[in-house]
């Protein structure tokens, strides 16, 4: 070992260069480990604004890409399918859902004073939307019971319509008109953030649900009903009881296909997983070129060392060194390249991790042991499928022979 190093020490700029290409590849896996583990953080993130445990009736699947007309031709669902979903789960003891609410939206022109926001989601519902899902609010409240049956003026914004209305000033009991109507906030939802364009409350406005049917309902919106389970372990059979449920509120004749969708947030899984492909097609081609290159480069330079340092194998099979040892120097070498290789990617990956999340805030980024042990690992491989064929070329050579060389 200390005559590898030696040798290694002893030409550092060949060393380095020969190494470069274990450097990128171990870069270059860390980083897609690194982007696929962000990927799925914010999406989970996202995901907790949908609900574990919640199921939402509407017209058409989140994921529908074909036949758009079959599901656009279906009857709208209406508010009042709520209410009679939740006559349903309080007449029933063994009901495994829990409450109901209607969520129908629109989208509005939102202003205060001189400024205007175009296209903002604009939901009507009650107070018990908080209760089903996570409606946080950094500042105020969200809408109470009272206002929900009497259908005040009140409206609770997201955080961007927040920042852009108000510009810092404090925004609560403020006035601001949607349509044609003033409308006084009552509270800021915290800040969530979106990620591939999932639900998120920042760029919403919430107003009570008999004030949205009042001026906003046009008799062709399809509202959403977001239904609470029970226990999310037991979810898949809760929806079998909603569908039940909702096939007698419509009406629909046994052998008669459904004319709603359930949907929930298992529904978006299949948005992330082309994206996690890709993440890893582009990752592993880029891994995979930069080793193989750094190792062949590794490769050529331990034969072009064996050949140089031919009459030192001899030497040293003559005065006692057997075939074993010299495979050992000689793949000892490369597998010191290799090693130093991947500490220098890993150091360059943790310098790229305390970087992007200046340039990416909220991106999760850790190196965990997991992936420096990954790291060193495809250096320790890298060094083994460099070095073979040059240390056996080495420990191969007859010592009469090598000693003759010149």
């Amino acid at each position: 070992m200390r005559a590898a190093w030696l040798e290694l020490l002893a030409r550092p700029g060949r060393t380095l260069l020969a190494g470069l290409g274990i450097v990128i590849g171990v870069v270059a896996v860390t980083m897609m480990s690194i982007a696929i583990r962000g990927v799925e953080a914010n999406f989970d993130r996202s995901m907790e604004s949908l609900g574990s445990d919640v199921l939402y009736v509407e017209r058409s699947p989140w994921s529908a890409t074909d036949d758009l007309w079959a599901y656009k031709n279906r009857p709208d669902i209406r508010p009042s399918t709520a209410e009679a979903l939740n006559r349903m789960i309080g007449s029933s003891r063994f009901s495994l859902l829990e409450m109901a609410v209607a969520a129908p939206s629109v989208s509005e022109t939102v202003s205060y004073k001189k400024r205007a926001i175009g296209e903002v989601n604009l939901i009507g519902t009650t107070d018990t939307y908080a209760r089903i899902l996570p409606v946080n609010c950094q500042a105020g409240r969200f809408l109470d019971e009272d206002e929900s049956r009497s259908g005040r003026n009140v409206c609770v914004i997201g955080s961007e319509v927040a920042e852009t209305l108000f510009d810092g000033q404090d925004p609560l009991g403020r006035m601001v008109k949607i349509g044609q109507q003033q409308y006084r906030t009552i509270g800021v939802i915290q800040k969530q953030g979106s990620f591939l364009g999932l639900l998120s409350f920042d760029s919403d406005v919430v107003i009570p649900l008999i004030t949205y049917e009042r001026y906003f309902e046009t008799g062709a919106d399809s509202a959403s009903i977001l239904v609470k389970t029970k226990d999310p372990r037991r979810i898949a059979e809760a929806r079998e009881e909603l569908s039940g449920d909702l096939r007698r509120i419509r009406a629909i004749l046994p052998g008669n296909a459904d004319n709603f969708t359930i949907n929930q947030q298992e529904g978006f899984r299949s948005t992330i997983r082309p994206i996690k492909v890709g993440i890893e097609i582009v990752g592993l081609f880029i891994t995979g070129l930069a080793l193989f290159t750094g190792a062949i480069g590794i490769a050529n330079m331990m034969f072009v060392s064996v050949k140089g340092r031919t009459r030192e194998i001899g030497a040293r099979m003559a005065l006692g060194a057997n075939r074993r040892t010299i495979l050992f120097q000689f793949l000892i070498e490369p597998l010191s390249i290799c090693l130093l290789a991947g500490a220098i990617g890993l150091v360059v990956s943790l310098l790229l991790c305390n970087l992007l999340p200046i340039v990416y805030p909220g991106l999760p980024v850790t190196l965990s042991p997991e992936l420096i042990l990954l790291g060193l690992a495809i250096s320790l491989a890298s060094g083994i499928g460099a070095g073979c064929a040059p240390a056996w070329q080495a420990s191969r050579l007859s010592p009469v022979e090598a000693l003759r060389h010149e």
